[in-house]
């Protein structure tokens, strides 16, 4: 028996509400960037962007262009950084902007690679900071920080002045990348200190389209002035060891019109305190800033975010009406060591949880050292669907299915939903959820009735399987230049020019066959290698199509167009890029990747050597060459960079990798745990690093490649790393390797000390949640193995 699942699109509403709000950009700009009351639009159309947040204070300057490379590959559009006051001035009356902490320079590496810039200049930003990112000495003095205090808003005054000053020039008005600007962060119940806020950075010169606050908890913001961003989490650090997955993350895999959490931030704000009514959801677009990409770990709890709990979330919350995905962490770092202390947040400065002293890795998409996680190519091909089709999506409405789940512990109801401007639309689909695995529904089609008059889509022709674990979006009704695509059963990924047609790349979902319905009436011939075409109702079925690179389907439309529709099979749509390369555009596919930069190509693998095809193929193909550098015809080299991976299937290259591990000391017994705010677990004290850690010692060679990684193999609580004295790296135990950038770490010190690790058992009774992922390893601390993972480089020229 057929599982039928029935919707009905509604007439569209009125158009969006236009210029009742405040918000206007530099005048002269050719593309001016504006909010109506359900979408943005940037020159005249509708605008999807997407940002990722990236702390430059968390990650060596040295390295910034080529991690922005790299979100930009990943379909960031817009990067976003809290401006941290305490990285910038621990010490008073010293505001540092060298090196690491230089926020000029990262906004012009923006501009200079076409991201836009999102400041977020606090002052309180949390971010897992000491003191939420506010200076201890303004801390000591008498005044009450996060409010109109003058004694408080005259040290901002001069902080904003400060950030004004680094920032002069790299507005909109002067062809700058600074989209928007948040002001303060999760401050829900001062609506009057947020507009304070507001008016003294713009006197102090920071100017953007649009101004910004989160919007969880029932924030009360001043009318019309900041535009609300929202947020969910896949998992929490901030509750209780014992308190399971919480709903307040379960409630983000199902597809709803419920924009706000009043999770987010509960560690400060516990779940029963609101700031008041939420935002009038009719005034604004549904945008988010704080979608996870990841999670931090604190002591007492580890949460393990898995890369298709990500990719689920960041798909359903398209489904859900959001039309701006924005990222946190979608990059992550360590902490700057502290000139007077330690700088992450701690129970030492009266928070609720403990987090590592350097670690703020956050299991993000790219990682602390820049690694490419799974996440990373899940989040990118939904990147390149709202790069081409975001336009389209924007615009359209959520609308819910006629049979809902009931309630947030339904796991039987299928969860879908259409977005659809009245005439096409997307069709939703999320059967993931982390820590409870949702069932397969077999049997399953949809119908979707639209208001024009039309007969109801009934899809597929053939009812599918829809896998337990599967999320993806289909096409309903899709127009591509003169073909009408009535609906896929795969999910488009990009459109590109080829030999004079356009080619619509669609990715298969594992388990389901794709079936394509075209409308006759569009159609004047169809060819389908090894694929079955049937007409019927006034459409043309391609049915029996093997995914792969060479399912091309060719299209002949009755106005004398062509159009290619290419269905990759799922495993390769991940490894899809695309960009202006080898003098036209390209779809490239690489094992792993590739990052395009206008001449610039880099390609990351795990392979010994990198892999990939051009769809469609040049007349000569481009071809890997060894080490050498080889110049392209034109003088223009084309470089190609292999980075390491650390998902399922990363591995080392063909050499040797083990790593010989010595063993100081054997560790004794685990501590007893001691406890801070809210009785949480504390990380044990440094006393017990000398008398009870585990202590072991790797002589890291000295001639290992640029970009290398030390990947640990290891069980036990809290592992430390040093190099002499000096505390280098740091990690609590939650089942992942541990990876350590070598090129972070003092040469001199490394080759004539080498690498101490020491390592804390964890004791069985301990208040710690640790995922059931990670086995038990209580009352251990031991190392397994340890390996190094290289990065490679080599050179290619065009064909």
């Amino acid at each position: 028996m057929t599982d039928q699942h029935r919707l009905r699109v509604p007439v569209p509403a009125a158009p969006p509400l236009t210029g009742h709000l405040p918000f206007t950009d530099a005048p002269g700009v050719s593309d001016p960037i504006e909010v109506t009351s359900r979408y943005l639009t940037r020159g005249g159309r509708p605008w999807f962007p997407v940002s990722g947040e990236f702390h430059y204070t968390r990650y060596p300057a040295r390295d910034w262009e080529e991690e922005l490379l790299k979100m930009k590959a990943g379909g960031v559009t817009a990067v976003a950084a809290y401006v941290i006051w305490i990285h910038h001035e621990e010490v008073e009356g010293r505001i540092r902007f060298d090196g690491d902490r230089d926020l000029r320079r990262f906004a012009e590496l923006c501009a200079r690679h076409g991201l836009d810039f999102i400041p977020r200049v606090g002052p309180w930003c949390h971010a897992e900071v000491r003191n939420g990112g506010l200076p201890d000495w303004l801390l000591a003095r008498d005044c009450v920080p996060r409010t109109d205090d003058p004694a408080y808003l005259e040290p901002v005054r001069r902080w904003f002045t400060a950030i004004g000053e680094q920032l002069r020039g790299l507005g909109r008005a002067h062809g700058g990348p600074i989209v928007a600007i948040q002001i303060e962060n999760e401050l829900y119940d001062q609506p009057g200190h947020l507009l304070t806020l507001k008016r003294m950075a713009q006197e102090a010169g920071l100017s953007a389209p649009l101004w910004t606050s989160t919007a969880w908890g029932g924030v009360q913001l001043p009318p019309d002035e900041l535009l609300p961003l929202y947020g969910g989490y896949t998992e929490t650090f901030w509750t209780e060891a014992d308190g399971g997955w919480s709903d307040t993350c379960r409630k983000h895999f199902f597809f709803t019109h419920q924009r706000d959490d009043e999770g987010i931030g509960a560690d400060l704000r516990p779940t029963t305190v609101r700031g008041g009514d939420p935002a009038p959801t009719d005034r604004f677009p549904w945008a988010t800033c704080e979608l996870g990409g990841g999670m931090a770990v604190a002591y007492h709890r580890r949460p393990r975010v898995e890369p298709e709990d990500v990719g689920a979330l960041g798909l359903t919350k398209i489904g859900c009406g959001s039309v701006w995905q924005g990222y946190y962490m979608f990059h992550g770092g360590t902490n700057p060591a502290g000139e007077l202390t330690t700088l992450q947040e701690s129970h030492a400065t009266g928070y609720p949880n403990d987090l590592p002293v350097l670690t703020y890795d956050f299991q993000a998409p790219l990682g602390e050292y820049g690694q490419y996680r799974p996440s990373y190519h899940e989040l990118r091909l939904q990147h390149l669907l709202l790069a081409d089709f975001g336009d389209l999506i924007a615009p359209m409405e959520p609308v819910l299915p006629e049979r809902k789940p009931d309630g947030q512990h339904d796991r039987d109801t299928l969860r879908w939903a259409v977005r659809s401007d009245g005439a096409a639309g997307f069709l939703f689909v999320n059967n993931h959820q982390p820590h409870e695995p949702l069932p397969p529904h077999p049997d399953t089609s949809f119908t979707v009735g639209f208001p024009d008059g039309t007969t109801s889509l009934t899809l597929p022709s053939t009812p599918v399987t829809v896998p337990g674990g599967a999320y993806f979006c289909w096409p309903l009704r899709l127009d591509i230049d003169g073909l009408r695509l009535d609906w896929a059963t795969a999910q488009p990924v990009c459109r590109i020019d080829a030999d004079g047609r356009t080619v619509v790349v669609l990715a298969a979902t594992d388990g389901i066959t794709p079936e394509l319905a075209l409308s006759a009436a569009t159609v004047a011939c169809v060819s389908a290698p090894g694929a079955d075409i049937t007409r019927t109702d006034g459409r043309v079925l391609v049915t029996g199509l093997r995914p792969g690179t060479d399912a091309l389907v060719e299209v002949d439309t009755a106005d004398g167009g062509r159009v290619g529709l290419l269905v990759l099979d799922a495993a390769t749509a991940r490894t899809a890029y695309r960009g202006p390369a080898w003098g036209a555009e390209r779809l490239v596919l690489c094992r792993d990747g590739v990052v395009f930069d206008h001449d610039e190509v880099r390609v990351h693998s795990s392979a010994t050597a990198p892999s990939f095809a051009v769809l469609p193929a040049p007349e000569r193909a481009p071809v890997v060459a060894d080490a050498s550098v080889r110049e392209a015809p034109d003088g223009v080299l084309t470089r190609f960079t292999v980075l390491p991976g650390d998902g399922p299937g990363s591995r080392p290259g063909s050499q040797d990798t083990a790593l010989p591990v010595t063993l100081i000391r054997p560790a004794g017994p685990a501590p007893e745990t001691a406890t801070g705010p809210l009785g949480r677990a504390s990380v044990p004290a440094d006393k017990h690093f000398d008398a009870s850690a585990a202590e072991y010692r790797i002589d890291v060679p000295d001639d290992l490649p640029p970009g290398t990684l030390l990947r640990i193999h290891w069980t036990g609580d809290v592992a430390r790393a040093y190099v002499g004295d000096t505390l280098v790296a740091d990690q609590f135990f939650s089942g992942r390797p541990w990876d350590i950038g070598l090129d972070r770490l003092p040469a001199a010190a490394l080759r004539a000390h080498g690498l101490r690790l020491k390592l804390l058992p964890l004791r069985a009774d301990a208040p710690v949640y640790v995922p059931a992922q990670a086995g038990n390893a209580a009352e251990t601390a031991a190392v397994g193995h340890a390996e190094w993972v290289t990065a490679r480089s080599w050179a290619t020229r065009a064909g």
